[in-house]
């Protein structure tokens, strides 16, 4: 892997993470670097997943000249938007800005 490798993946992990929160109805307090984090964690764990079950479509798009398989991203997506879920319930479970009655 090289440096540009790396961008990629910073970039495509916040795309992620940023359609997960799109998708997960409701406000999310957290930040953009745990949604970043979250959508990176969610790129790598969702190409395992798709790979380990076998789950590769014919749909394919291209982008800078790199191939991604639809399949394959609509798995990190919903890893994303599950971690999107749990950061912003943690978040809020911690949370010291409580109505105080």
């Amino acid at each position: 892997m090289d440096a540009q490798d790396y961008l990629v993946a910073i970039v495509f992990g916040a795309i992620i993470g940023v359609v997960a929160r799109i998708v997960l109805p409701g406000r999310q307090s957290i930040g953009l670097i745990p949604t970043v984090l979250i959508g990176m964690g969610a790129a790598v764990a969702g190409t395992w997943a798709a790979d380990r079950w076998d789950l590769h479509s014919d749909k394919l798009f291209t982008v800078t000249g790199r191939t991604f398989d639809w399949a394959v991203v609509g798995v990190q997506v919903g890893i994303a938007v599950v971690g999107v879920a749990i950061a912003a319930v943690m978040t809020k479970a911690f949370s010291t800005d409580r109505d105080r009655d």
